[in-house]
């Protein structure tokens, strides 16, 4: 005989009582309540109109059920106050989730799943179906943590809301609700044969790790209290012995040493705040709608997907300070949950570090090498929010890109996440890449500056001051892109195969292997995400003309071309093409400052002044690996007229990597697969002519001629600094120049190159450059060290004499005439 709970009878009777209530009630909760999120689209859910459907809540809640009545009758979808003539008996098409009854001395027996009924009815007539769709509304999104402020009391968290609790939480947190819908699941499809109890307890579960997975991806794990958390790192048995190790070595006693630990974990630890985040949530929204035309996303499903049963490490590029704001600004209103952000301890700055620290920032210093006791406190607090869970994001090149391409990743956090996933996770990492693509940046004036050749400028609370005094110019749209994830196991499984076999061994010796190939795999996964704007499709064809002028007829058509090519052949899996117009890109440009239009007799002409051609070279960075292999193919035919395949390839695949590990390229395949089909498009396009296996360029009179001139001139700027660096280290025998040396030097040459040119570029010689590109030379093969000094063979020296002929004679007399200085 079936058992009853007191509350149970109670919650019945309550029910019967209010039905007459229920109608008011929901028009009324509709005119309160603003759906700020609902996930996915209705019309996309895909219900079956002719499949009876029911509607299963988490947990019973009177305020749940009647928004989704609301909901539903605004969308025309199966109403979930219907009865389902199914079963043995009537069955209203809204059912909670059973909930274990309590007692005194234990719990009672859970009550009869819904299910069953129905499963016996499928049983008994072999054509019905029913389809099950879970619904899981919040009301407002608090993580797990106990706040003190009341309005916190009223929001959802892993906690289940008592009725006066949820009655706080409609009247509070009306205008902040999410509503997200399953997939309709078929009931017929889970029904196995056996028994209707055994086969309704596993709906019942199903059921549960769907809610379970969807809170845990709006709301994260739980949050422990600040102080718990520091006192749980300075006790960890890690930590506990550093700081014995540490004692002995300075000769200070642990209690001292113990109470730095602590210092140390204050400085370090996010306070992460639920009213913060709320506020920052209203805030950034007028902020963007102030600064920005829209903030565009896409591909966030690929997040969304991972979000419930992985602990997700967000590595965005990094353009610009509020990076940090966007990106936690769009996952919050996207129904994720924000990360902890590691932040440099430079942004703790008065009125800016707390207000970062309760939006999730953590804050490292830059360099904690020679530091144990930092160093082992900082890894600790990090595995705490891995193991646990917590959404992470921080920058894997560290510092903001002052030249707009992707920087060489830095090791540090990598190295360290990668010894946390060692150390041991519940559940599975992966890495979430981000592309944030401007077409105008706040720091515009700032970048401006240092790339004419200041000194970067510290940060400072009165840069708030200035920004506020921007917000009345024009800065665009601003685009968003996620990329593929990265799943860290299924990465270490083809970099290292035997990886597993150093289970809790956090120092294995391959780390100084994996943890560059992450880096770089990870930069070109952001890259593959890129977004083209009408600004660095302008900056592209601009900066590639002589002398920054070219015909408004001709910038279109090449822009259109550009973009044309990335349909045929993207250079990125995930990257996003512009929408609108030409003219609408043209006009976008000029109202954000980048150019000048004058009107003359025979056609309009576009131009760009000294100060705009530079900022320009930042916005062309930010997309000119999507070009790469176009360009360089383009390059070949500006001193050849034909090639056929095989000499083409051997020309230009020595040259590859150089240029990949400078623009950190994503390539579908093999370099000669891709360079099979970037010769298709570049026919289909009209750039060159294929005939009797060879592919010729077009008559130099022709307007295809210049197309394909100035697509190849995108490419030069990398080629000289590699025909530069070369001959400087071949003037003189193997074995003569050390490393810095000759990076200083190749810097050298490469300033007075742009000098000599007119230019004023000095992203140009950056010496980073001449660094990554020795480190590929070394890679390759064609370069090693003996007694810190380079040394090479023949083999460099007759590539080097190849690569002459990509060069014509003007060009390449003119590198020559610089490298010989």
């Amino acid at each position: 005989m079936p058992q009853y709970s007191l509350a149970g009878i109670g919650v019945a009777l309550l029910t019967f009582l209010l039905q007459p209530l229920r109608s008011p009630f929901r028009k009324l909760l509709a005119r309160w309540v603003d759906l700020r999120l609902v996930e996915p689209d209705p019309q996309a859910l895909g219900l079956q109109p002719d499949i009876p459907t029911l509607y299963v809540l988490p947990h019973a809640a009177l305020s749940d059920s009647l928004l989704l009545e609301a909901f539903c009758a605004r969308h025309n979808l199966p109403p979930p106050d219907a009865r389902l003539h199914l079963g043995s008996q009537p069955l209203k098409a809204c059912v909670p989730l059973p909930r274990p009854g309590r007692r005194l001395w234990g719990r009672l027996p859970p009550a009869p799943a819904p299910f069953a009924g129905l499963i016996d009815d499928l049983e008994q007539f072999p054509g019905r179906d029913v389809q099950l769709v879970p619904v899981s509304v919040f009301w407002g999104r608090a993580p797990g943590k106990t706040f003190g402020f009341w309005k916190l009391l009223a929001a959802d968290d892993w906690r289940l809301t008592g009725r006066m609790r949820r009655l706080l939480s409609v009247l509070v947190n009306g205008k902040d609700v999410e509503l997200h819908l399953g997939a309709p699941l078929s009931l017929r499809e889970l029904y196995d044969g056996r028994s209707p109890e055994l086969t309704s307890r596993k709906v019942s579960r199903l059921m549960r790790v769907h809610f379970r997975r969807v809170r845990t991806r709006v709301l994260g794990p739980d949050l422990s209290h600040r102080n718990t958390l520091i006192e749980g790192v300075v006790a960890s048995p890690e930590i506990q012995r550093t700081i014995e190790e540490c004692a002995t070595a300075l000769g200070q006693s642990p209690q001292r040493m113990r109470r730095r630990a602590r210092r140390y974990g204050r400085e370090i630890a996010s306070n992460m705040s639920y009213p913060v985040l709320r506020f920052l949530a209203q805030l950034l929204h007028r902020l963007w709608n102030q600064l920005y035309a829209g903030v565009q996303v896409n591909g966030l499903e690929r997040a969304k997907a991972l979000a419930g049963d992985h602990t997700l490490v967000y590595v965005p590029c990094h353009r610009s300070h509020i990076d940090y704001l966007l990106l936690s600004y769009v996952l919050y209103r996207e129904g994720l949950m924000p990360p902890h952000i590691a932040a440099g301890r430079n942004l703790d700055m008065p009125v800016v570090g707390p207000l970062l620290r309760r939006g999730g920032a953590f804050f490292m210093r830059r360099s904690f090498k020679d530091n144990r006791l930092y160093s082992a406190v900082f890894n600790e607090y990090l595995h705490r929010l891995l193991s646990r869970g917590h959404p992470v994001e921080y920058f894997v090149e560290g510092g903001r890109s002052r030249t707009g391409r992707m920087l060489t990743p830095r090791p540090g956090m990598l190295a360290m996440t990668l010894r946390s996933y060692l150390r041991g996770t519940h559940r599975e990492l992966a890495f979430v890449p981000v592309y944030i693509g401007y077409e105008k940046v706040l720091e515009s004036s700032s970048y401006l500056r240092e790339l004419q050749g200041g000194a970067k400028k510290k940060e400072s609370p009165f840069d708030l001051i200035r920004v506020l005094g921007q917000l009345r110019q024009p800065f665009g749209q601003v685009t968003v892109n996620v990329g593929e994830p990265l799943r860290l196991g299924e990465f270490l499984d083809g970099c290292i195969p035997h990886w597993r076999q150093a289970e809790h061994d956090t120092r294995p010796p391959w780390m100084t292997r994996a943890v560059p190939e992450l880096g770089r795999e990870l930069s070109r996964r952001i890259n593959a995400a890129a977004a083209l704007n009408a600004v660095n499709l302008t900056a592209l064809v601009l900066l590639a003309t002589p002398h920054r002028a070219v015909e408004a007829s001709l910038l279109k058509t090449q822009m259109a071309m550009l973009v044309e090519l990335q349909r045929l052949q993207p250079g990125g899996a995930q990257l996003s093409l512009p929408e609108g117009t030409l003219d609408d890109w043209l006009n976008e440009t000029h109202t954000l400052g980048f150019i000048e239009r004058r009107d003359q007799a025979l056609g309009e002409l576009i131009l760009a002044n000294s100060e705009q051609a530079t900022l320009l070279t930042w916005y062309r960075n930010n997309v000119l690996h999507l070009f790469a292999l176009p360009a360089l193919v383009a390059f070949a035919f500006r001193n050849n007229v034909r090639f056929d395949r095989d000499t083409l390839y051997d020309l230009l695949a020595p040259a590859w990597p150089l240029i990949d590990h400078e623009l950190s390229v994503s390539l579908p395949g093999e370099f000669r697969h891709a360079l099979d089909n970037t010769l298709d498009s570049l026919v289909h396009l009209g750039l060159l002519r294929h005939d009797n296996g060879t592919w010729r360029r077009p008559p130099s009179h022709e307007a295809d001629s210049e197309r394909l001139s100035l697509l190849g001139r995108l490419i030069q700027p990398s080629l000289e600094r590699g025909y530069l660096l070369l001959a400087a280290l071949l003037r003189y025998p193997s074995g003569s120049l050390t490393r810095e040396a000759l990076e200083e030097h190749s810097r050298q040459l490469a300033e007075r190159l742009t000098l000599l040119s007119g230019l004023n570029a000095p992203e140009f010689f950056d010496r980073r450059l001449f660094s990554g590109l020795l480190d590929t030379l070394e890679k390759e093969g064609w370069l090693w060290r003996e007694a810190q000094h380079l040394c090479f063979d023949k083999a460099l020296e007759a590539a080097q004499l190849r690569g002459r002929v990509l060069f014509d004679p003007v060009l390449r007399h003119r590198l020559r005439q610089i490298a010989l200085q």
